[in-house]
């Protein structure tokens, strides 16, 4: 559960869930993908990729009023970060949720873990 990475991305495994959180937020969706990918190549030692199909969460936290920003592209932005790492293919992720809502910082939160049968998040 200890955190990996220093910078604007950091990464931890709880049980079967990989966290990522990225701190600051910008309205250029495409600025996240090479941020995150880099991370991934540089720092990422968890979980290796998995077969099977996988829940995504992204979460974006504002203060203030919200950036203008399409959560669409966001979404595709960080799973095309991840792909190879966490899971060998977008077309895996059986369940999507892309959400912004207020929060005490800006950041964004990407969740992802194996599906199963319940609709919680193991771990």
């Amino acid at each position: 559960m200890t955190w990996i990475g220093s910078g604007k991305v950091r990464a931890r495994e709880v049980g079967a869930t990989v966290e990522i959180t990225i701190d600051g937020l910008t309205t250029q969706a495409k600025y996240y993908k090479p941020l995150v990918y880099e991370f991934m190549r540089k720092e990422w030692r968890g979980a290796r990729p998995a077969w099977g199909d996988h829940e995504v969460e992204i979460v974006m936290e504002h203060v203030g009023d919200p950036p203008w920003m399409d959560l669409d592209n966001l979404a595709k932005a960080l799973q095309d970060s991840i792909k190879g790492y966490l899971f060998h293919d977008d077309s895996q992720v059986a369940r999507l949720v892309v959400e912004r809502r207020p929060g005490d910082r800006e950041r964004i939160t990407i969740r992802v873990w194996p599906r199963q049968t319940s609709a919680a998040p193991p771990g």
